[in-house]
């Protein structure tokens, strides 16, 4: 049975079982801000848990792309060591939201496991919650009954908290769990030792295969457990295991879902896979790992950069990059080659990635190309600090491997592992605490609980059709964050738009008639819209009226649809493959990022510019509806990539041959609403991605205005009708004068070099005659005086110590120059002298090579004791 097979089985399996079945969330989380990934199957799922929205269906199965390499859940180190760990991997799961509880998931896992893949039933054992009195949790009677009905008891095991009871995080959805474990090793050894006692003991045979988990309550911020509105069923069956058991594999990497792209390294590498523990074989499993991660997190939107998931994505190619350097001897990009062959693989259930290709073999190659750039050096320098160390590698060193060559503290971590060495990470972490740079982490947000006002629902979000309301508090919680104390709140109905698809949060305020709270900001959490306010109102339960600020909101409006006319413009100009990569639309501007691999000429910007101004003057009606996706989508409407839809989506056309996109952000009624559109600026954003920033209405008004101005008051200055030519001419004079100049400057060093050789003092250099010049000149800069010393060595033969001084407006300049016979011979250096002598005298510094320093100061009055104090050398 192949991989695609079993995953349809799965699919197919639950959708008997009533179960709507649901495509993957992407693997970059939005609108969350306790994760950077998807990292389980329940993560899209968690509003519903908490009773913050309604699902489509209570029950839904799906297969889910997950990543895990941070925080609780990493397993990076592992990836490739041993048999079953990923970074990327698939999680097939069953859900019920408040309808069946432990005896249906049991049974239908059960089921599923022994009469549809056949999975010997001796082989598997199942794992029951033993309860923790010290936190008042029952043990799991319910689910140790129904597993009594289908398995002997002597293939139960009972789990304690860390094994049988499911946390996402330190706070969230929980409740206990029952675990489906299966025994792979051979008949023989099963007789030795049998399998419930290797349960949970990280055998690599004896394995996790199916968790059950029965969410039930809800942990909270100091700690303490809540019972959740209704009872759930979250279930996870790791994909890759599941199909390594069916196909009677010893390991995950030795299933279909990596061996095509074994043979593919195999072909462009010319190395062979064995299955061993060499570092070789770990290069094939790390590199067919890793792809994965990599090309699906960039299909879904999330490029790689220096800070945040980005940095997470570059950690992981990089790391891939150095198994392939270094253990199969591969020096060029190797990582894109292989992503045609993942994206094929992938095609029916993740097409996002066949649909990106070239676009994602772009970014991937542009990365590799980059940190080929510095691995070589890089590991070098680690070879230095391994050689140079015993047991521990200084953490400042670490630091420098970091900031200097690109290498993540990981794949330090790594090399120096396999060299019987560990990092000082005190060190590096204090280092990084120092760098004021792109890897400094956001300040930590410090959030409490929930505070409960009222159960009262409403109308949720109205603010498309509505700036003002009457709404009431929902509940509310403190938060802070660098020293500062917000608060967010909840309603039954919000007018305010939440920040979502690149447009900014509205503002406001809240009216209580003798009280008003000003809203700072509208964001989302999952589907929860929170408004952040500065102060609590006095009374929480009191009705208000809430007020979108409108001239913000119109402004922003404006952006937002410019995007889509800009985005539709694109497409006409530059080709179909532009696609929307991000966006961030407030009320003074917007920025859009694009997939396109050039620089867009003046003509292209122009014509751009042209064909969404045509369409403003059209005043063409912006029509929004809502309707099925794949209606949407049979219409031409544009989805973006990484963008989590429902079924029932929101279109916005203007023009159906125009401008087709799905979006859930404000737009104007009329496109004449937007004035005008100016891009004022474009440029490179990341590897084949490119970033407008354009004006629109009175904000591009006021910008031709001041461009305008400008030309005019420029014009006045050069008395002329035309600056540009007249700017032109008096460059072209400035070209002629600056050579004039050079000509001059080039006769004026040429006479004080005649006339600073008539001024040399004899010395000895090792019983051969030398010369000697200590002198202060008159340049105009400090690249005249270095100038004047090279002129100088043409007639001062093989042996000579040369000091130049200037005071150049005030300021002290030197210059020491020695000839090879100074430095060998009488074992004096430049630099040494510069830092001896000078920087004391001028208060200032410099440096250089052996034979030629320069320095500069702020104090001009000490030049001729410095060349006196240099001249008694000699």
């Amino acid at each position: 049975m192949t991989s695609a097979e079993i995953r349809q089985q799965f699919l197919d399996f639950f959708a008997s079982k009533k179960h709507q079945i649901v495509p993957s969330a992407p693997i970059v989380v939005k609108n969350d801000p306790t994760l950077l990934f998807t990292n389980a199957g329940m993560n899209q799922f968690k509003d519903y848990f908490l009773g913050n929205s309604v699902p489509s269906s209570s029950r839904i199965a799906d297969t889910q792309k997950c990543l895990r390499v941070s925080g609780k859940h990493n397993d990076l180190e592992e990836v490739g060591v041993d048999t079953y760990h990923h970074t990327m991997f698939e999680m097939l799961g069953n859900w019920s939201f408040g309808d069946y509880f432990k005896a249906e998931a049991i049974a239908w896992s059960w089921e599923l496991l022994t009469e549809i893949y056949k999975l010997p039933k001796d082989r598997l054992y199942v794992s029951v919650f033993e309860g923790d009195p010290a936190e008042g949790i029952p043990a799991s009677t319910i689910a140790l009954q129904e597993w009594k009905k289908l398995v002997a008891e002597d293939h139960i095991i009972y789990g304690n908290k860390k094994d049988n009871f499911w946390e996402m995080g330190d706070t969230g959805p929980c409740g206990p769990c029952s675990e489906i474990h299966v025994d792979c090793r051979s008949d023989e050894e099963r007789t030795k030792i049998p399998g419930s006692q290797l349960v949970n003991k990280d055998h690599p045979q004896v394995i996790e295969i199916w968790n059950n988990v029965f969410i039930q309550y809800n942990r909270l911020k100091d700690g303490s457990l809540v019972e959740l509105p209704a009872k759930h069923v979250d279930t996870g069956m790791g994909f890759e295991r599941l199909v390594r058991v069916i196909q009677g594999k010893q390991s995950n990497y030795d299933t279909d879902v990596f061996t095509g792209t074994f043979e593919v390294i195999e072909k462009l590498t010319g190395n062979k896979y064995d299955r061993s523990d060499s570092k070789e074989a770990i290069a094939f499993r790390v590199i067919a790992d890793h792809i994965r991660a990599i090309g699906f997190t960039i299909a879904d939107g999330q490029l790689p950069s220096n800070t945040g998931a980005g940095y997470v994505i570059r950690r992981i190619l990089r790391r891939a990059v150095r198994y392939y350097y270094s253990y199969l001897n591969y020096k060029q990009p190797l990582l894109f080659q292989l992503m045609p062959v993942l994206a094929k693989q992938f095609e029916t259930v993740f097409p996002e990635l066949q649909q990106q290709l070239d676009f994602v073999n772009k970014v991937v190659k542009e990365e590799e190309d980059a940190f080929l750039k510095t691995l070589d050096k890089g590991l070098k320098r680690m070879d230095d600090m391994i050689n140079n160390s015993t047991d521990i590698i200084d953490g400042k060193a670490a630091f420098e491997l970091f900031d200097t060559f690109g290498f993540p503290i990981d794949l330090t971590r790594l090399i120096a592992s396999e060299n019987n060495r560990t990092i000082d990470e005190a060190g590096f972490e204090s280092e990084m605490q120092q760098q004021k740079s792109r890897s400094r982490a956001a300040a930590t947000l410090d959030t409490e609980d929930w505070v409960i006002v009222s159960e009262e629902k409403g109308e949720g979000f109205v603010g498309y059709n509505l700036l003002s309301t009457q709404s009431t508090i929902t509940k509310y919680r403190k938060i802070s964050a660098k020293g500062k104390t917000q608060f967010q709140l909840v309603f039954n109905t919000t007018p305010f738009y939440a920040e979502s698809g690149g447009q900014v949060g509205d503002s406001g305020w809240l009216d209580f008639g003798s009280e008003k709270i000003s809203v700072t900001d509208t964001k989302k959490e999952n589907d929860l819209i929170v408004h952040f306010v500065n102060q609590l109102p006095t009374n929480t339960a009191k009705p208000f009226t809430a007020i979108v600020d409108a001239e913000r909101r119109l402004f922003t409006c404006y952006n937002h649809t410019a995007t889509h006319l800009l985005h539709a413009a694109l497409r006409k100009v530059l080709g179909t493959h532009v696609a929307q990569k991000g966006s961030l639309v407030n009320e003074e501007s917007l920025r859009f990022d694009f997939s396109h691999f050039a620089r867009l000429t003046e003509e292209e910007i122009t014509e751009v510019e042209h064909i969404v101004n045509e369409k403003i003057r059209q005043n063409i009606p912006v029509v929004i509806t809502e309707m099925p996706k794949e209606e949407a989508l049979k219409l031409g409407a544009m989805a973006l990539f990484g963008e989590k839809y429902g079924n029932t989506v929101r279109v916005v056309v203007v023009d159906p041959n125009y401008s087709v996109e799905l979006c859930g952000g404000t737009h104007v009624m009329h496109t004449g609403m937007i004035g005008l559109l100016k891009i004022t600026a474009e440029s490179a954003v990341a590897a084949g991605v490119r970033r407008i920033e354009a004006l629109t209405g009175s904000n591009a008004f006021h910008f031709l205005n001041k461009q305008y101005t400008e030309l005019k008051t420029v014009a006045g200055l050069l008395k002329t009708q035309d600056p540009i030519k007249a700017v032109e001419k008096l460059m072209l004079e400035k070209q002629e004068t600056e050579k004039r100049l050079e000509s001059l400057e080039t006769k004026q060093l040429q006479s004080i070099r005649d006339i600073l050789l008539q001024k040399t003092k004899p010395i000895l250099i090792g019983g051969e005659e030398g010369q000697f010049i200590g002198e202060i000149v008159e340049v105009n800069s400090a690249d005249q005086l270095k100038k004047l010393c090279f002129d100088l060595k043409i007639g001062l033969g093989n042996h000579y110590f040369v000091v130049l001084c200037a005071n150049i407006a005030g300021k002290a300049a030197v210059c020491i120059m020695l000839s090879d016979s100074m430095v060998n011979e009488k074992g004096l250096e430049a630099p040494k002298l510069i830092k001896e002598y000078a920087t004391p005298l001028i208060k200032g510094g410099g440096g250089g090579q052996k034979t030629l320093a320069t320095a500069g100061g702020q104090d001009a009055s000490n030049l001729s004791e410095l060349i006196l104090q240099i001249s008694r050398l000699v």
